[in-house]
């Protein structure tokens, strides 16, 4: 059978970070819920999760109504089995993410992102498979040591990282 190499666009607002997994069992939409309410206070998301298998339906989960409708269609989009997309709003995939991947359906993240996203898709008539994202657009040289500095302050203005002489 031909396999048919295709790609699909993440729709999403400009403000919207995404986290796209692949995982194995209907308990992800629960279980990925659980994981991001219990991480962050008034987390906003939408969250959908394609089942291969059984209905095959996309499952899906949520606070918010709009990225609830956004992560429905996308993986309805992408149509690969067992994968899922998650859309937080007012939060960031650091915030999440260890709680995510400590989900035990979860098996692959293939991205954690606010850029501009494509989702690289094998189809072989009865499934696609994702074979990976292109996350953002190509770098255009490397940082300066001044760049570096702006790069390092910024880190220590969000809390990420200490500060000199910080214990």
């Amino acid at each position: 059978m031909p396999i048919e190499l295709t790609s699909y666009r993440i729709e999403k607002p400009d403000d919207v970070n995404i986290i796209f997994g692949q995982s194995h069992f209907i308990k992800t939409v629960e279980d990925l819920h659980e994981a991001l309410v219990g991480s962050v206070p008034g987390i906003q998301f939408g969250l959908a999760f394609s089942e291969a298998s059984g209905d095959r339906l996309v499952r899906w989960s949520g606070t918010d109504e709009e990225l609830i409708a956004l992560a429905q269609k996308n993986v309805l989009g992408i149509a690969a089995g067992h994968c899922f997309l998650i859309m937080l709003r007012n939060a960031f995939p650091i915030n999440v993410l260890p709680a995510v991947r400590a989900v035990q359906e979860v098996c692959t993240i293939f991205c954690a992102t606010a850029n501009p996203t494509e989702v690289i898709l094998a189809d072989v008539g009865e499934g696609r498979a994702v074979l990976g994202v292109v996350d953002g657009f190509k770098p255009l040289g490397v940082e300066t040591p001044e760049q570096v500095r702006a790069r390092q302050d910024l880190l220590r203005r969000f809390g990420y990282k200490l500060g000199p002489g910080s214990a």
